[in-house]
């Protein structure tokens, strides 16, 4: 359907651009008549003559169908036509040469701006010219038509480039609006590829973390209800339960922050040390934190920064297998470092991403990237190192 419409439109804009001449010629064709029968009317000639005119006018109605390389071959058959038509009608032959050859060379611009083949096109006009007018006419008649051809040949070469001039920077513009709609697509693509992206690590941050947090909680919980430690089981239902309460809260911010950007802003040294707590209430791992957090960071910054050392410490807790835990996070040299490391047993690092249900470590690339740092894993049996560095720019501080 859209193939049709705009095949349509491109017959419309054709039949508008070669409409003016079309009625040109045909003044010409009338012009050329009138002339001819006033002094002699010629049956035959005008016959033959109408014949080869509406060859002429059909070759230049399809005129956009020839390739460059075929120009010649156009202009040669078309030169010829005018060349006959204006030796059939030896009393109204000024007029064809008048009217169609100036017509042709402005044509030959169409095809290319090239000087050399315009060169060419204008000295074969100028000996058709020249031999079809001392065919049916004498020399003096020529030198009085030769000043008037001239001027003729200068005002239709200057409309025709003016012509051609707007022709190209239409088809310019209408070439800038496609590639400008196509951007527009993409950019509305990785606009919307960029927020499932963000929903996906919103809700693993909040919900996934939140209530695998609780899980530990409550398997630690059902852990000294076996072994009759009721007291102990009943404080951590407590903590569960303002964990529960602290993810419910996370996860309405989540959507807050999904429906609009949220203008509360956080600090990232209470943040941090809020984490690391939560952290070793559920595990009662050994941390060891060192905060040296002297600028105030963007709120993008400090929100992707808490999400990184909460991600890690996740992981650690899942699957490190650990008892000791280092974060760092420090601001130095225009460049805020981060690092979260562990004595567990290690993971291979060429599987991130790799295993279905596990994005974390893929979210935290996400996140590293969306705040243009860079990250470093190292990891074996003795444990495994997480780094990030970013830089903060001038507008990021406050």
């Amino acid at each position: 359907m859209m193939e049709k419409k705009e095949g349509l439109r491109l017959t419309n804009e054709l039949f508008a651009s070669r409409l003016p001449i079309f009625i040109w010629i045909l003044i010409v064709y009338a012009a050329t008549v009138v002339m001819q029968f006033y002094t002699e009317v010629l049956i035959l000639s005008s016959m033959v003559f109408s014949a080869l005119f509406a060859i002429h006018v059909w070759l230049h109605w399809n005129s956009y169908r020839i390739k460059d390389k075929y120009f010649w071959f156009y202009f040669s058959g078309q030169g010829l036509l005018i060349y006959f038509c204006a030796i059939l009608m030896p009393d109204g032959y000024q007029a064809v040469l008048f009217g169609l050859l100036p017509v042709l060379i402005t044509q030959s611009l169409g095809f290319s701006y090239r000087l050399k083949r315009m060169g060419f096109v204008v000295l074969i006009s100028l000996v058709l010219f020249f031999d079809a007018a001392l065919s049916v006419d004498d020399l003096d008649g020529l030198i009085l038509l030769l000043p008037l051809f001239v001027l003729m040949l200068v005002i239709v070469l200057a409309y025709g480039l003016l012509f051609f001039q707007q022709v190209h920077e239409r088809l310019r513009t209408q070439s800038f609006l496609r590639d400008l709609e196509a951007a527009h697509q993409k950019v509305e693509e990785l606009t919307l590829s960029n927020e499932r992206q963000r929903m996906a690590r919103d809700l693993h941050d909040t919900l996934a973390q939140g209530v695998a947090g609780l899980i530990m909680r409550l398997e630690a919980a059902n852990a000294h209800m076996d072994k009759n430690h009721s007291e102990r089981a009943h404080e951590i239902i407590k903590q569960s339960m303002a964990q529960a309460r602290r993810t419910l809260a996370e996860a309405r911010l989540a959507i807050d922050n999904l429906r609009a950007k949220s203008a509360s802003e956080i600090d990232l040294k209470d943040a941090i040390q809020s984490e690391v707590q939560h952290f070793k209430d559920a595990t009662g791992i050994l941390v060891f934190l060192h905060l040296k957090l002297t600028k105030r960071l963007s709120r993008t910054l400090m929100e992707h920064s808490q999400h990184i050392v909460k991600e890690c410490l996740t992981n650690i807790a899942k699957h490190a297998q650990a008892d000791k835990v280092w974060v760092s996070l420090s601001d130095e040299h225009g460049q805020l470092n981060m690092e979260v490391r562990d004595n567990g047993i290690g993971f291979h690092a060429g599987a991130i991403g790799n295993e279905l249900g596990h994005y974390g470590l893929l979210g935290i690339q996400e996140r590293v990237r969306l705040i243009g740092g860079k990250m470093k894993i190292h990891s074996n049996a003795e444990g495994t190192s997480i780094k990030v560095e970013t830089a903060i720019h001038e507008g990021d501080s406050k």
